[in-house]
């Protein structure tokens, strides 16, 4: 049976995709308490980063947000791996993303909003944040994002 935010996954066109497996000695999502704490999830699809480098760069920012997006969705699909069902989350309490900046690029909020904005279409009012949002000089795999969230369950 579907929850109701995974159904808002299929009303806005989206599929939960499988937990993105790690690239090295971590776990994806672990849960302390009533709090889901997921490692940063890069924008893989089927396995692949659909695009690599810097944003402001080989990447524009358009492409980023998107990316942002599909970090975001990982990150959810992380989390349910140790909370069992999306329905469980009580709010979003705080995103962290990273963007593989060009020298001169600053615009990371704006490719951020890609991960918030999911968030917030999915999630609704559960989905309003803290957030951060750093420029780096290089991220695993040359990926131009990656997106780290924090979660508050409700109580068993």
């Amino acid at each position: 049976m579907t929850g109701r935010v995974e159904a808002t996954l299929a009303e806005l066109g989206l599929t939960l995709p499988d937990v993105v497996p790690p690239l090295a000695s971590y776990q994806p999502a672990v849960r302390s308490g009533v709090y889901v704490y997921t490692a940063g999830q890069l924008p893989m699809v089927d396995g692949k980063l659909p695009l690599t480098g810097k944003v402001g760069g080989e990447v524009t920012p358009d492409e980023a947000k998107k990316l942002a997006r599909i970090c975001a969705l990982n990150a959810l699909a992380a989390v349910k791996s140790v909370a069992g069902d999306l329905d469980r989350i009580a709010r979003v309490v705080k995103v962290t993303g990273f963007v593989a900046s060009a020298a001169d690029f600053t615009g990371q909020p704006a490719v951020l909003n890609g991960a918030s904005e999911l968030l917030g279409e999915v999630l609704g009012d559960k989905g309003v944040h803290a957030r951060s949002a750093v420029g780096v000089a290089v991220l695993p795999l040359d990926a131009p994002v990656e997106v780290e969230i924090q979660v508050e369950l409700v109580q068993d």
